[in-house]
């Protein structure tokens, strides 16, 4: 979950490196560290901060120049937020300096057995691989200590490695974390993502699992855990891959809000001609052939699996399970004889749906992958891939990659269809009603008028049961309001005991066939004090509803999400937090 970044080569490391880590902060931002080679000194300084990354620009003079360097913005797993416990690590004698992405599970069997002796500055796992990759130099090359360090971790690690005896050089190696190498005629960039590559690669290659890479100014030679070369392909770094300006909006979110009608737009133009579908047959035919399908993934993406299922049992008349990536790896159900999986994941790297995937591929079954990376590790290894379009989503509360892959499981759902939903109609008028309602809106004065308690409830039936699951998941984690998403009809089994005066509940009617059930509910609570207030269409609005255009109640869900998507930014923004990184979250979980 951390950003890693390197480079070595003719321009200056520690502004390569400082905005590569300001495009990654999103991955984490407890903390944030450098190491710089200092051509005075003839030696790597390190430098830490706890917080963001402005603040580490701040200890690193501008005047400050090298040709060198490596960069950790950190998402805390081992030890608390701290100097000590910020990247990079040392080893005993300095000579050794290490970032680190990803949890070593046995670290501490690992210090027992090796470094018992040894004085751990830090609470990390990270720092014992710097103490090992040192001792094994005693008998062997640096290039044979590292490796040989590197077949003793388990777990995840995405690692760059400095040595102050070879300061023209960086040592990378990447197993299950995700790290890019990235080469153009100025010299060799690393990341973990390629948002860090913009402008100083021209080229770059996704590391596959148990890859060592050594690093210099004029190339980069990969290798596996043997130390045998081995060929990699390098792909162009595209111009869509590195929008992450903010343009004239205040934060991501808002910015990514606002981009869903054109991700909508994008995702017919690349999968629809009229009434055909432009995905693969191999893709449908295998899914023909299976008797069930199986969504499995994590937080919001899984919501919108919750909403696949309903349109793929609605129009496909295919029945669908949907699985937390998290408890499927290593607790599977009783599967059907001719499983087909569907993993959905916004940055393609989650460990959870790794795990899932490792746990099915056994089974010698399909295995389709729904993300936003097309060159993620998820798309890489499942046996299929279909790109959501959404380009790069740098919120940490996911707001377009929820829309984005629901409108491609909706997709995919119609090719399996009769084609008796006007799908081109359909999701054209999705768009259009998402432009229109962003454009005028009254969610900033709802936030500031609505939502004073510490606790809030969204209720809802249906396919407006698993969007009232997405809108409480977005309200709580970026304004930090304890807010559930309830089934409307569970309230009276227990939940209605909760209701006290002013309680905030919102109920989402996208169906009018549920219209007056939820309006009754809402009743309930409003009887025992509750604020209330209900987001609906048009055609089913009253007096001090939320009302936006109509369509078809099958994907009413995704156009119902953006005022929920607007209250949880206003109500953010009205208590003054950080928008784009809430506190204690990242957004590519890397680690399970």
């Amino acid at each position: 979950m951390c950003g890693i970044v390197g480079y070595v080569g003719k321009k200056n490391a520690r502004h390569i490196v400082l905005e590569g880590l300001e495009k990654l902060e999103y991955r984490g931002y407890d903390s944030a560290g450098m190491s710089l080679f200092n051509l005075f000194e003839s030696r790597f300084d390190v430098f830490k901060e706890t917080g963001r990354v402005h603040l580490l620009k701040d200890t690193i003079k501008e005047s400050f120049l090298s040709s060198c360097g490596i960069g950790h913005t950190r998402w805390a797993t081992h030890g608390k937020v701290t100097k000590e416990n910020a990247h990079p690590h040392v080893s005993s004698s300095g000579r050794f300096i290490i970032v680190h992405n990803g949890v070593i599970e046995n670290s501490d069997a690992l210090y027992q057995q090796y470094l018992p002796d040894y004085d751990l500055k830090s609470e990390t796992d990270t720092e014992i691989i710097a103490h090992l990759i040192e001792i094994f130099t005693n008998q062997l090359t640096v290039d044979n200590a590292i490796v040989t360090t590197l077949k003793l971790l388990h777990g995840s690690f995405a690692i760059l490695v400095l040595d102050n005896e070879r300061p023209d050089v960086i040592y990378a190696a990447k197993q299950k974390s995700p790290l890019l190498v990235g080469v153009s005629d100025e010299g060799t960039t690393i990341a973990s993502d390629v948002l860090a590559l913009a402008g100083y690669s021209d080229y770059y290659v996704p590391l596959v699992d148990e890859t060592f890479v050594v690093c210099s100014e004029t190339e980069a030679r990969f290798f596996n855990f043997e130390l045998e070369s081995i060929r990699v392909d390098y792909l162009p770094v595209e111009k869509d891959m590195l929008t992450h300006d903010l343009g004239p909006h205040d934060h991501y979110m808002m910015k990514e809000i606002e981009e869903q009608p054109r991700v909508i737009r994008q995702i017919m133009s690349n999968y629809l001609n009229g009434e055909d579908v432009t995905i693969d047959e191999t893709i449908k035919k295998d899914i023909k052939e299976s008797d069930r399908i199986y969504m499995i993934a994590a937080g919001t993406s899984m919501h919108a699996g919750m909403l696949g299922k309903r349109m793929f049992e609605t129009l496909a008349g295919i029945p669908v399970e949907v699985h937390i990536a998290s408890e499927f790896a290593y607790n599977i159900p009783l599967l059907s004889s001719k499983p087909y999986f569907i993993l959905i994941s916004q940055s393609g790297e989650t460990a959870d749906l790794r795990a899932a995937l490792k746990a099915v591929e056994q089974l010698n079954r399909p295995v389709l992958t729904i993300t936003n990376v097309k060159t993620s590790t998820l798309a890489r290894e499942a046996t299929y891939f279909l790109d959501v379009f959404a380009g790069p989503e740098i919120a940490v509360a996911s707001t377009k990659a929820y829309v984005a892959q629901a409108s491609v499981l909706l997709i995919l759902a119609y090719s399996l269809s009769d084609k008796s939903f006007d799908i081109q109609k359909q999701m054209a008028m999705l768009a259009t009603h998402m432009d229109s309602f962003i454009a005028h809106h009254p969610m900033r004065e709802v936030a500031r008028d609505f939502l004073h308690k510490r606790h809030c409830f969204y209720i809802g039936r249906g396919a407006s049961y698993d969007l009232a699951l997405e809108a409480a998941l977005k309200l709580k984690e970026i304004s930090y309001i304890q807010t559930e998403g309830f089934a409307a009809g569970e309230l009276k089994h227990g939940t209605i005991a909760l209701i006290e005066d002013d309680t905030p509940v919102i109920a989402l009617i996208s169906d009018p066939k549920k219209n007056n059930q939820t309006r009754s509910n809402l009743k309930e609570v409003d009887a025992r004090g509750a604020k209330t207030l209900v987001i609906t269409m048009s055609s089913m609005a009253k007096e001090g509803d939320i009302a936006l255009g109509d369509i078809d109640p099958l994907i009413a869900p995704l156009l119902l999400v953006v005022p929920t998507q607007l209250l949880s930014y206003y109500a953010a923004l009205e208590r003054g937090y950080d928008i784009d990184k809430p506190r204690n979250l990242a957004k590519s979980v890397t680690v399970e």
